[in-house]
């Protein structure tokens, strides 16, 4: 779908929600995936990042975010997170991805999409990339999202070696 400029609103709604429901956490929440890059076809998903500095305290975030309608979905497959989802499966609204501050996770979430939301020729081609992966995989997430996977990869090693520090950690 294209680019629709009330997932920023969104965003910002469920960032202050979030901040409500774990009020008195040290967190850092980020707008994160396609959805946070203007003028960049998406899945109508908003992707949020919660930065923590140790991950073991996103345990402790389980029943409050139940509480605003987020359910934990235990990932053992991807051990440097833990995820949400508000909404169905596989009709879900929001994702909530919980790194720890400074992980290599967090960092290339982080330089992805900046890399994408100041680079024009950049944005086209991952576009490009993602029209093509639909139109070849369109009941196929798992292979849509792995054929993306050496995009992205190329895209925050190059942002990586380009930052060297200077972004990514608040």
């Amino acid at each position: 779908m294209e680019y629709d400029p009330s997932w920023q609103t969104e965003y910002e709604s469920e960032k202050a929600r979030i901040l409500a429901a774990l009020a008195g956490e040290s967190i850092w929440v980020e707008h994160i995936g396609s959805t946070s890059v203007p003028g960049l076809a998406a899945k109508p998903i908003v992707d949020i990042a919660v930065g923590v500095a140790h991950l073991s305290i996103a345990d402790a975030f389980i029943q409050p975010l139940a509480a605003i309608g987020y359910e934990y979905v235990p990932k053992p497959e991807f051990p440097p997170r833990r995820f949400f989802r508000q909404g169905e499966w596989g009709k879900g609204t929001h994702h909530l991805h919980v790194y720890e501050i400074g992980s290599e996770e967090w960092k290339g979430n982080l330089l992805f999409r900046d890399s994408l939301r100041s680079d024009p020729g950049l944005r086209r081609q991952y576009a490009e990339l993602k029209a093509d992966l639909a139109s070849r995989h369109p009941d196929d997430r798992a292979a849509y999202t792995a054929h993306k996977g050496p995009f992205i990869r190329t895209v925050m090693e190059r942002a990586g070696k380009q930052a060297q520090g200077r972004v990514t950690n608040p």
